[in-house]
């Protein structure tokens, strides 16, 4: 009875910090240099989201370690709400890949929720004399370790989709990564590289402008921006089904009744106008859904991506 009642005191003060929660603006660190694809949809988010808790929420921009340093941010933060990750697919694939020792992507943080998905876009400069993925793979049949692949840097979704695709495909390639997308698709359209696995935000203008090959979508479903673009299943390649993701997360040890209140308030905002319209302008789609939906992904996209790098025998250190 004793502990019963010791419990019920701490219960209360809990509830009663989230009934006021938030009663001071909210960081949301995006563990990315600010101008690119992710930054610019989480400002979307910050602006829809501090709306619906009717505080503000600060973008900070804490680029570098491919958002390890971002994210070591917030596993150390105060558990109380007011600092969160917005992340990305890289956020698990740098863990599968022991980017960093500095935190634990299932223990050191509670998933809040997705915000959307969408699909890679394989690409090739124009120089390369492939018009599909079946040509493609010939082609790194016939010359293994002649063709390249670019990243936004070791561990990055670009590059573990690149050594999918080589275990899937059974070709030999070479990864050349770079500090980022930018640099990586200025050396794919000058041709010092040849193959990109890219997210759509980064690649979108050069397909649209022809000034790159796009031959495959990695989702398992065909894309609504290129529905005539086979996905990978779907040119040759099995067992493909590769997406880029976003989504917020908070400290572990945050107060289930705050994580409760914010996963309410981020898919009210994943499904407003300007969040959703970013998602879907970028080739994503909003999602909706729990807290315990969001740390499934991150649990089977970590199993499947320390499968891939164990297979791989890659080192980055």
């Amino acid at each position: 009875m004793a502990a019963i009642l010791a419990i019920v005191p701490a219960f209360a003060a809990a509830q009663g910090a989230a009934d006021g929660y938030p009663d001071k603006p909210i960081r949301l660190i995006v563990p990315f240099a600010p101008g690119g694809g992710t930054d610019s949809i989480a400002r979307d988010m910050a602006r829809t989201l501090g709306e619906k808790l009717g505080q503000a929420i600060v973008v900070e921009n804490r680029g570098g370690g491919g958002g390890a340093i971002g994210a070591n941010l917030v596993a150390h933060a105060a558990p109380d709400g007011y600092t969160l990750l917005f992340a990305t697919s890289t956020f698990v694939t740098n863990a599968a890949a022991e980017g960093t020792t500095l935190y634990d992507v299932e223990k050191s943080f509670q998933p809040i929720a997705m915000i959307g998905r969408g699909p890679l876009l394989v690409v090739t400069n124009k120089d390369v004399p492939v018009d599909n993925v079946a040509q493609l793979r010939e082609l790194a049949l016939k010359k293994p370790n002649e063709i390249n692949f670019c990243s936004a840097g070791n561990g990055s979704i670009n590059h573990m989709s690149g050594e999918l695709f080589k275990q899937r495909a059974g070709v030999q390639m070479i990864h050349v990564p770079y500090k980022g997308s930018g640099p990586a698709t200025l050396d794919l359209l000058a041709g010092r590289v040849q193959v990109f696995f890219a997210t759509v935000p980064t690649i979108l203008p050069q397909v649209k402008d022809g000034r790159v090959k796009l031959l495959a979508v990695t989702s398992k479903a065909r894309s609504p921006l290129f529905p005539d673009t086979p996905t990978m299943a779907e040119a040759g390649i099995p067992d493909f089904d590769v997406s880029t993701w976003w989504g917020v997360l908070a400290p572990a040890g945050t107060p289930p009744a705050v994580i409760a209140k914010l996963n309410a308030a981020v898919n009210d905002a994943a499904a407003a106008k300007l969040v959703s319209q970013r998602l879907t302008d970028e080739g994503a789609q909003s999602f909706k859904g729990s807290p315990a939906d969001f740390a499934g992904v991150l649990h089977s996209e970590l199993a499947l991506w320390k499968g891939v790098v164990k297979q791989s025998g890659m080192k980055l250190d």
